[in-house]
């Protein structure tokens, strides 16, 4: 018997150590964990500022898939509100109190199998690599003692919710950047295009520097016509005057609609040129620039398979509907390729 009371004495004296071990460990908490992603800033800010892609990359969720999701009427930005239920992750609920493209602010509810609350945050820098954004996701609060107690088994909120965080990032990498390289090619065939005036600058250049020209031509063309009060009548188009593939150059022009004819100072390098209406063989690319070669690749096929005779007098140019400028993600860009071609005519062997 007086083994049995030595026993139960022990018991009490390591229970009561034990609780006040667990008592005196941190109330408060906060995990964080950052990783750079070769993104644009608001590319990455679209995917966390809206709640109904979060099951797209949740690393909860993926423990989970059965889970039950519920979204509130509002799903991006402040008062965006999003809710689960399931068997491993439990019951909660997620609410957003604040929200700019460089940071978020969120409050968590857990309801089961312990009800406590959070806090959320994102933060998002950009980075010195071009297109990079540093991201930063954290969370932080305050933990009762059965909270304590139970993540003392678990190894604490840093080793229980860092790993989490860290597949997260990893899958919201992975997923960003596998939807910017989506892209389409659509053959349109014969069209109509109006023609019209438009101010240029010509240019020649290898062809793989093509693109550099014109991001530097584009913007002299748009500072002129600002200083000159003058209004675009419609989109950006590149002109190919011409394309030599034997010797990888390309005579081409950096152009911008206008409504009537300009005339621009003597010496100007800007000019201003006219349009003919005709028929042409029209593709649009939605996606990266760097799908480019296979649309017009396509589009020539196209032309030959179809025995279309393409119009030598008349020059080939692409058109840019949605452009980098207001399009961050490449997988949203829209060009149109149009061809000449001579209508109702045989292709010469």
């Amino acid at each position: 018997m007086r083994i049995l009371k030595y026993l139960i004495f022990l018991f009490l004296i390591v229970t009561i150590g034990f609780a006040i071990y667990i008592a005196i460990q941190p109330d408060n908490y906060k995990v964080t964990r950052t990783t750079v992603i070769n993104a644009p800033q608001s590319v990455l800010y679209n995917y966390i500022n809206d709640t109904k892609e979060w099951p797209n990359w949740d690393p909860w969720y993926e423990k989970d898939p059965n889970a039950q999701l519920t979204y509130g009427e509002k799903t991006k930005g402040v008062g965006a509100t999003y809710s689960w239920n399931g068997e491993v992750i439990g019951k909660g609920e997620i609410k957003t109190t604040y929200s700019t493209i460089d940071s978020i602010s969120q409050n968590i509810h857990f309801i089961s199998p312990y009800e406590s609350s959070a806090h959320d945050f994102w933060k998002l820098e950009p980075s010195n690599q071009q297109n990079a954004t540093i991201v930063t996701w954290g969370i932080e609060g305050e933990l009762g003692f059965m909270e304590k107690a139970i993540m003392l088994f678990q190894g604490g909120m840093e080793n229980n919710i860092g790993p989490d965080f860290e597949r997260g990032l990893k899958k919201l990498d992975s997923l960003v950047l596998a939807d910017m390289k989506k892209y389409s090619i659509s053959l349109i065939g014969k069209t109509e295009y109006g023609g019209g005036y438009y101010l240029y600058q010509t240019a020649s250049s290898k062809q793989n520097e093509v693109d550099l020209a014109t991001n530097k031509m584009f913007p002299e063309l748009g500072a002129f016509m600002e200083q000159n009060y003058i209004s675009p009548s419609g989109t950006p188009f590149t002109l190919f005057e011409e394309w030599d593939d034997t010797n990888n150059t390309a005579i081409f022009s950096a152009c911008i609609p206008v409504k009537e004819k300009i005339t621009t100072p003597p010496g100007s390098m800007i000019l201003c040129g006219y349009m003919e209406p005709g028929v042409y063989f029209k593709t649009i690319l939605k996606g990266d620039y760097v799908n480019m070669d296979e649309a017009w690749s396509k589009t020539r096929e196209a032309i030959k398979k179809n025995e279309i005779a393409i119009d030598p007098a008349r020059d080939a140019f692409e058109t840019y509907i949605k452009s980098p400028d207001e399009y961050p993600n490449p997988a949203d860009l829209l060009t149109e390729i149009y061809i000449p071609i001579i209508e109702n005519a045989e292709r010469p062997d």
